[in-house]
């Protein structure tokens, strides 16, 4: 990992929580399980935890992304604001890269919210080194509600390139069972 200039940069990745597969649904309405109702919230929680709260953030359209987002950002005071983009919906790489680098320059702090496999191989193609055993954690999995933090040095997101960052958090939320 090569060190940047600017200001220290985070982009986090949050997963969706557990989805339901209710029958004749197409895969873009379906909606949360009740264990990603619980575990969403337990999201939000620990990003709040970990002083990972967002400037902005960027969710897909899905319905089950656009409920984890909605139930993890209700744990915060002020949630920060939303877009919902389409093209992370079954996005991979390159597609989550041009929308991670079309972050306004003002937000340190970027809030990614969707689906794997896109997801994990973002998060393995941004780190250049990992702290710990998160490149190993990812790697092995990236489950339903898995939050990743990728840290670097940048002057606007455009700069964001592969292998630059340092992974330097993945959690698994999990929400408590009634």
């Amino acid at each position: 990992m090569t060190a940047g200039v600017g200001p220290l940069r985070r982009l986090v990745v949050l997963r969706h929580a557990k989805s339901a597969w209710p029958a004749g649904v197409p895969d873009q309405l379906r909606p949360l399980a009740p264990r990603g109702r619980r575990d969403a919230p337990a999201a939000g929680r620990a990003l709040a935890a970990s002083d990972c709260l967002p400037d902005l953030a960027v969710c897909s359209t899905a319905v089950r992304a656009r409920q984890t987002w909605d139930l993890a950002s209700a744990q915060w005071g002020t949630p920060p604001p939303v877009r919902h983009d389409h093209r992370v919906y079954a996005a991979g790489v390159p597609d989550l890269l041009e929308v991670v680098r079309e972050a306004p320059a003002e937000v340190e702090t970027l809030l990614l919210v969707g689906h794997n496999p896109g997801l994990e191989e973002l998060v393995l193609e941004l780190a250049g080194d990992g702290l710990d055993d998160t490149l190993e954690q990812v790697r092995r999995k990236f489950p339903t509600s898995a939050i990743a933090v990728l840290a670097w040095h940048g002057t606007r997101w455009a700069a964001l390139v592969p292998g630059t960052a340092l992974l330097t958090e993945v959690t698994v939320a999990r929400g408590e069972k009634d």
